[in-house]
């Protein structure tokens, strides 16, 4: 509350129209998603031509056009975090004063793994509606435009044999991409048959993928003939922006804008104050935001091809064919805990979305870790009654049947006494997927809990993860996964003061292994958990107090890169 009345005492001094004059200069820099861009800065030029000041100063604006993604990275490496999917930023580049994002959902990345990362603002000042974007032959032969589509159907198409040839951009670096990933994950629904469709639909869209979002679009077809039509990409989530800048291009095979049901959340470009910014140019920002509001900013929008935040379109928009006269009003926080990007779109949900991802797509090695301790017994309501150890057994199952053949795992089990004096026990060393998927498959019924069996879970991390460190390969993600449902109890092993000297050790920035526990049930110390994974050079822990929510937590493990989740 009390940053809040600072801010608004500063604001006092702020006048849009600077009657009097004014003198110096606050320097706001500006980092706006690419096709944004120009109205922004055309908006700021006016707003700044006009006198912008605050307490007397003047408002020099400067905006530069940068991928979401390329900023995401920036200012993941300033926080000292890393997010899934995106390459490492240069270490030259700077963070701005304000970043206008397509989505919230780039706020929503960057929270979740950075606690620092805390914007203030955030109101959105544009909306593009995330559509299936189809050469027009191609939209005709399903019904478009006089037929509506949901994205079940879209779905079905997929996952049947259908002649679509889907694309997405890499969800990973692209907000509309993810939008897509997540309507086709909540049309799947649940149970082993929507799981399967669903795991379907990601190797038919990641067998399209494009890192970026001109080069999908290269991807369509061409010219009306038949093979052409036939090889190129038939179907990709898109916004409603790409598909109007691409027709304007006038080519010969124009891209239909497919409005599936139920509408997944727009972009809706929101005004991040960054953490660092001082009050002065907070109270700039908020003069600029303001300017960005004006009714006139609503035709700069239609020029790019984006429509106001309440839905609505500008003077010579040129909408799509069967496009809403307006859509959902967009409204966004900019710490990505609200908002229409996040309506029912929670960080938990886009980690699980992205972990699927990244094991459909990214190549890995893991030393996937169970605990059989005695405690595994004990049952689960919510998930029928079964224990523990089989509700473990249904999510590794479920995530191997995940994980592409570009993956390699191991399995482990773990509690006292398991092999000799040992706590834990190896049942298949880390394999290729290609050749071992039948081995680690059967190796899963190998989690049942042993009758008075403790757990020995100090020596077993450190173990693994020196093992995990040892048969360390380049160019994959190298993760000891140890999932746990209670504290160590083991009299005769190394106390957590050896464990955690011991990881400090072996830490090897040449070498690096992510840590990764997930804790079942309401046992687990989680204090003692991340004191662990604390001791290693990246990795998180994750609480499941609900057993039966295993799955959806492993899901959020594989995404993570750096943070932790309860």
């Amino acid at each position: 509350m009390a940053i809040v009345v600072v801010l608004a005492g500063s604001w006092l001094g702020y006048q849009r129209l600077a009657d009097k004059g004014c003198s110096g200069q606050i320097k706001l820099t500006v980092a706006a998603a690419t096709e944004i861009a120009p109205a922004v800065e055309q908006a700021a030029q006016q707003w700044t031509s006009k006198g912008a000041e605050v307490n007397g100063t003047c408002v020099a604006v400067s905006v530069s056009g940068v991928n979401p993604a390329t900023m995401a990275s920036t200012i993941a490496l300033k926080h000292g975090v890393a997010l899934t999917g995106l390459g490492a930023a240069s270490k030259s580049a700077t963070v701005p004063d304000v970043w206008i994002a397509d989505s919230t959902t780039w706020l929503m990345r960057l929270r979740s793994e950075a606690s620092g990362f805390v914007p203030t603002d955030g109101k959105s000042i544009a909306t593009s509606p995330v559509v299936v974007a189809m050469p027009e032959p191609v939209a005709q032969s399903v019904g478009w435009p006089d037929r509506k589509l949901g994205w079940g159907d879209l779905l079905k198409r997929i996952t049947t044999g259908n002649s679509l040839r889907t694309g997405i951009v890499d969800p990973t670096r692209d907000a509309a991409g993810l939008a897509g990933l997540l309507a086709l994950g909540s049309a799947a629904g649940g149970g082993p048959e929507a799981k399967a469709a669903q795991v379907g639909a990601l190797r038919a869209l990641a067998a399209g993928s494009s890192s970026l979002r001109e080069d999908l679009l290269q991807k369509f077809p061409t010219s009306t003939d038949p093979a052409d039509l036939a090889s190129g990409i038939s179907a990709a989530p898109l916004s409603e922006e790409d598909v109007v800048s691409f027709n304007a291009e006038k080519p010969v095979v124009p891209l239909a804008a497919l409005y599936l049901d139920p509408q997944p959340p727009s972009l809706d470009y929101p005004f991040a104050v960054m953490p660092e910014v001082d009050l002065t140019k907070s109270a700039a920002a908020t003069g600029l935001r303001e300017a960005l509001q004006q009714p006139g900013f609503k035709n700069e929008l239609a020029k790019v091809g984006l429509r106001a935040p309440d839905g609505s379109v500008g003077a010579g928009f040129a909408a799509p064919v069967g496009a809403p006269k307006a859509t959902p009003a967009a409204t966004s926080a900019a710490n990505g805990t609200e908002g229409t990007a996040a309506a029912g779109r929670d960080a938990g949900s886009i980690n699980q979305a992205l972990g699927s991802w990244a094991a459909i797509t990214l190549p890995g090695r893991v030393l996937a870790v169970f605990d059989v301790s005695g405690s595994m017994k004990t049952k689960v309501p919510t998930a029928g009654g079964i224990d523990r150890a089989a509700v473990t057994r249904g999510a590794a199952s479920q995530g191997l049947a995940l994980f592409d053949d570009k993956w390699a795992v191991g399995t482990w089990v773990f509690s006292t006494e398991m092999d000799g004096s040992k706590p834990y026990k190896e049942i298949v060393p880390i394999t290729p997927l290609t050749s071992g998927r039948a081995k680690l498959q059967a190796s899963i019924s190998q989690i049942k809990p042993k009758d008075g069996g403790d757990t020995g879970l100090y020596d077993t991390a450190l173990a693994a993860y020196k093992s995990v460190q040892d048969s360390w390969q380049a160019g994959r993600v190298n993760s000891v996964l140890l999932f746990t449902d209670g504290k160590n109890d083991n009299p005769d092993g190394i106390s957590r003061a050896t464990l955690i000297a011991e990881l400090k050790k072996l830490a090897d920035p040449k070498r690096p292994v992510r840590m990764v526990i997930i804790g079942i049930g309401d046992g687990v110390d989680a204090n003692e958990l991340e004191a662990i994974t604390s001791a290693t050079s990246a990795g998180g822990v994750f609480i499941a107090p609900d057993p039966a929510k295993i799955s959806e937590i492993f899901l959020e493990a594989i995404s993570s890169r750096s943070g932790a989740a309860r």
